[in-house]
């Protein structure tokens, strides 16, 4: 979450007259993230977050993010809920972007997830799958392999400016996973994006889900691996076997992973590791003047990666 684009009191108010939602009290921007613009609205029927859909976010994929949403709430999965005017709408546009109020979740993001933590992620991340079971609408991966390649030629240029060597080291990792990429596993809708901070926890468990904006069609098991690279690393790069085995088992235990999941889980947490190090690259050598956060550092990825392509199988991440 962050701000880029700015509200101010009258088209706040033009734009909340389609709601019931009550008198505003508060409104604030949230500075965390980097995707869309986000406010923190209050009033007095509740607590709501406001977003504000900028450039990443294709506008004609969200209608397939609401409704994922609508989907995944009334399956049992607790995530934001969109709020729907009195026209039946809950997709609408504030200061010439797109946008949408969703309920407010209560919780914490851990800054450092602990063993139990980790564990229960897994089972929630299992639920999220089966949950979005029977969703119809679909929507491809934009950064999968193809999209990789692409964020690899935009960010060439600059990307030995950040360290020597690491436009040769993307392009000889992108031709490697080109031959190993499985193309047969479980598919269904996964997060694609679920990082520490976009899961609440009421202690050691998960109270919510948000920030669904890269969510898509695509390997279940890809979307396991995501959070082995977000979950079970510690601030000095060092891979915490501990969690990773919490996680995995966990997951493993609620939505058993088929044999070929299991051989494809080294490579799967290549690939995604490669996509956070090319996002974040491409933040990194294109910042955005003016914006309220400062863009993540690439070469964390760059170290996992390093690490996944040791990997012997999917022992290495507590799977027997």
């Amino acid at each position: 979450m962050a701000v880029y684009t700015d509200v101010d009191d009258e088209a706040l108010a033009a734009f909340l007259t389609e709601y019931g939602l009550g008198e505003v009290l508060s409104f604030k921007g949230i500075v965390e993230g980097v995707e869309n613009s986000n406010y923190l609205l209050e009033t007095s029927r509740g607590r709501y977050i406001l977003t504000l859909f900028e450039k990443r976010v294709a506008e004609a994929d969200l209608p397939f993010f609401v409704g994922l949403l609508d989907h995944l709430a009334l399956n049992g999965l607790s995530c934001p809920t969109p709020i729907h005017g009195r026209d039946g709408r809950a997709l609408r546009r504030l200061a010439g972007r797109p946008a949408i109020v969703v309920s407010f979740l209560t919780g914490v993001s851990p800054r450092r997830p602990d063993v139990r933590q980790c564990a229960s992620l897994g089972r929630v991340l299992a639920a999220l799958h089966e949950a979005g079971r029977g969703f119809a609408m679909p929507r491809a991966n934009a950064l999968s392999l193809d999209g990789w390649r692409r964020l690899a030629a935009q960010t060439r240029a600059g990307a030995d400016t950040v360290r020597a060597g690491l436009a040769q080291a993307i392009d000889d990792e992108l031709a490697a996973l080109g031959r190993l990429w499985p193309g047969d596993l479980p598919q269904g809708i996964i997060h694609g994006d679920l990082f520490p901070d976009n899961v609440f926890f009421v202690g050691g468990d998960v109270s919510g889900v948000i920030d669904f904006y890269f969510a898509c069609n695509d390997a279940l098991a890809y979307d396991l691996a995501v959070c082995l690279n977000a979950w079970c690393f510690e601030p000095d790069g060092a891979f915490n076997a501990t969690k990773a085995r919490a996680l995995a088992r966990a997951y493993d235990a609620a939505r058993p992973l088929a044999p070929a999941e299991r051989r494809a889980l080294p490579v799967l947490c290549r690939g995604a590791a490669l996509r956070f190090l090319l996002t974040r690259l491409y933040d990194w050598v294109n910042q955005v003047p003016g914006a309220m956060v400062r863009p993540k550092d690439p070469l964390e990825y760059l170290i996992k990666l390093r690490f996944h392509q040791g990997a012997t199988g999917a022992g290495t991440y507590g799977l027997d």
